[in-house]
């Protein structure tokens, strides 16, 4: 039985070691130098400091040139807290507006199949394609005093244009994706199934919503309102 070990040893195919040589190989070629990421790091928060940093920086060293009381008394000053005011009011407006329409948006492309789903995924993309001054200049176009419905508009009293109704739309257009693109990749990578099991177990739609999809996607939802 010894011999017969030993011509089984013989003859059969050594091991190679092939996948352990090329482990260290293969890290080498996966990693970057110390230099590269040295070099990538500097550039990032280079970029950073210009383009973030250092305009933060200037304005509170404008606000801040006179003093700090200066700054407090501006602060009381009554254009000051219109301003405050009039950015709160539309901040109350188009923040529920983007989170009803983020959630219905994003449970209908990540829940459901239905025609058109495609071009509702580039609409809620399109404000990211689209600069703010042609979007403005498009609310413009639409409800200016020489648009077409300009002029209906002055004669009943509504003004879109230079007024809160204009402010909420011009936000809501730029900030609606945030919500949406937030919670589409979540609910997506999420499946369906608790829903499914809710709605086999006899729970309602509405149900199935607010105990099982939204406690799922919670903390989703919250940083896409933030």
């Amino acid at each position: 039985m010894s011999h017969d070990l030993v011509a089984s040893s013989a003859t059969s195919p050594a091991i190679s070691p092939g996948p352990q040589r090329a482990l260290p190989e293969l890290a080498a070629a996966t990693s970057e130098s110390r230099f590269a990421r040295l070099t990538l790091t500097i550039t990032a928060l280079a970029f950073v400091a210009l383009f973030l940093l250092l305009p933060l920086a200037a304005v509170f060293t404008e606000a801040l040139r006179k003093g700090i009381g200066e700054f407090v008394m501006a602060l009381g000053d009554a254009e000051t807290f219109s301003a405050i005011r009039l950015t709160l009011i539309v901040a109350a407006i188009a923040v529920p507006l983007n989170l009803v329409f983020g959630v219905a948006a994003a449970w209908a492309i990540a829940k459901f199949e239905f025609k058109g789903k495609a071009f509702l995924t580039t609409l809620i993309d399109l404000p990211f394609s689209v600069s703010p001054v042609i979007s403005g200049l498009v609310f413009v176009l639409l409800f200016g005093s020489h648009s077409l419905i300009g002029p209906w508009l002055q004669s009943h009293g509504i003004q879109i244009l230079f007024a809160v109704p204009g402010l909420v739309l011009a936000t809501v257009f730029v900030t609606f994706p945030f919500v949406a693109r937030e919670l589409i990749p979540l609910m997506q990578e999420q499946g369906s199934s608790d829903e499914e099991a809710a709605l086999s177990l006899g729970a309602s739609g509405w149900q199935t919503f607010w105990f099982v999809t939204l406690p799922n996607i919670k903390w989703g939802l919250l940083y896409g309102v933030l």
